[in-house]
C-alpha cells in the first residue's frame, strides 16, 4: 500500500501545484497546443494515479485478506511507523488507510458520474445536429448548414455525421474570404476533435467541482483549444482575415456543447491574432511547456518506482 500512499500524495501535489503554473505558462496562448497538451497531461497524471493506487490497494488487500487486520495495517505502513514514533505512527495509519479507501471510493463515483455526463452530453449533441440538418438549407459552394436567424453566429456540433452550421444573419455580415476563414476554423475544431475532448473534460469538472484543476482546466482548455482552430484556420487564410471574421460575428450567441468562433475569450484571441508574440518568447513558452509535460507524465511511473525502490518516505513495507 506504500505505492498507493505515494500515487495519492503525488496526485495532491500536482492538483494544488498543477492549476496556477498552467494558467501562467498557457494562458496567453503562446503555443496553445503545448498548453493544452499540458492540461491534458495534468488531467490525466491525477486521474491515473487515482486508479492506480486503487489497483496496488485491491492487489494488497486480496494478498492479504486471509490475514487479521492489525497484520494488514502494520504491513501497509510498517516503513513509515519505522521513521515516525510508534504512537504518532497509528494515527498516520489510520489517516492513510482512509484516505486510501476514500480515493478508490471517489474513483469509481468520478466514473461513473462521467460516464453518464458524456452519455448526456451526446445524446444531446447528436439530437442538435440532426435538428440542423432537417430546419437548415443547404447553400452551392458552402460546406454547412445555413439557419435562417437574425443572430450572426458560426459554430460546429458533433453528431453522425458532425455539422457545421451558419446563420444567414452570419453570411450577411461575413464577406467570401472572412466566411471561408471561419469555415475553415470549425473544421479544425472538428478534425482535431475538440469537441469530444473538451466534453470529457466538463464531464470531469462537473463530477468534481471542488477541485480547481478540473474545473480551472475547463475553462483554459476551451479558450486554448479556440487560439488552435485560429491558427489552423490562419495558415490557410491569414490571421488578418480569421481576425476580421472574428471581430465580425462577435457577440453572436452560441447553443450549449457547440464550438464556435465567437464563442471564448474573443478580445484575447483577436489581440493575439493581430500582435503574435516575439519569437523569443515562444520559443522560451514552448520550452517551459515541453518540459512541464515531460515532467507531470513521468511523475505517476517515477513515483511508483520510487516507492518501490525505497527511496521515498512511503517506500516498500516490511512484511
Amino acid at each position: 500500500m506504500s505505492v498507493a500512499t505515494c500515487l495519492l500524495l503525488y496526485s495532491f501535489v500536482v492538483a494544488v501545484l498543477g492549476p496556477p503554473l498552467l494558467v501562467r505558462l498557457a494562458h496567453s496562448g503562446v503555443a496553445p497546443r503545448l498548453g493544452v497538451t499540458a492540461w491534458i497531461a495534468a488531467l490525466a497524471s491525477v486521474t491515473l494515479s487515482w486508479a492506480g493506487a486503487a489497483v496496488f490497494v485491491g492487489v494488497e488487500l486480496a494478498r492479504m485478506g486471509t490475514r487479521p487486520g492489525r497484520e494488514l495495517l502494520d504491513s501497509c505502513f510498517a516503513s513509515l511507523r519505522e521513521i515516525v514514533t510508534g504512537r504518532a505512527g497509528v494515527v498516520l495509519q489510520a489517516g492513510l488507510l482512509m484516505l486510501s479507501a476514500a480515493a478508490i471510493l471517489v474513483l469509481f463515483l468520478v466514473i461513473g458520474r462521467v460516464c453518464r455526463r458524456m452519455l448526456s452530453m451526446r445524446s444531446h449533441t447528436h439530437g442538435h445536429a440532426r435538428m440542423t440538418r432537417i430546419v437548415g438549407r443547404r447553400i452551392a459552394g458552402i460546406d454547412a448548414i445555413v439557419l435562417n436567424a437574425p443572430q450572426r453566429a458560426a459554430y460546429c456540433v458533433a453528431g453522425r455525421p458532425n455539422a457545421i452550421v451558419v446563420t444567414s444573419a452570419a453570411l450577411d455580415a461575413l464577406d467570401r474570404r472572412q466566411l471561408d476563414a471561419v469555415l475553415a476554423h470549425e473544421r479544425a475544431h472538428l478534425s482535431g476533435r475538440h469537441l469530444q475532448l473538451l466534453a470529457l473534460i466538463r464531464g470531469l469538472a462537473a463530477s468534481l467541482p471542488r477541485m480547481a484543476l478540473f474545473t480551472t482546466a475547463e475553462t483554459e482548455v476551451a479558450r486554448l483549444l479556440e487560439m488552435c482552430a485560429d491558427d489552423s484556420a490562419a495558415r490557410t487564410h491569414g490571421s488578418r482575415t480569421v481576425l476580421t471574421g472574428l471581430l465580425a460575428l462577435s457577440g453572436g450567441p452560441l447553443p450549449t456543447d457547440a464550438l464556435g468562433a465567437t464563442g471564448v475569450a474573443v478580445l484575447d484571441r483577436a489581440q493575439r491574432l493581430a500582435a503574435p508574440s516575439p519569437p523569443t518568447d515562444r520559443a522560451r513558452v514552448r520550452a517551459l511547456l515541453t518540459a512541464t509535460t515531460t515532467l507531470i507524465t513521468a511523475g505517476p511511473l517515477v513515483t511508483a518506482l520510487l516507492a518501490v525502490s525505497g527511496v521515498m518516505l512511503c517506500g516498500p513495507m516490511a512484511l
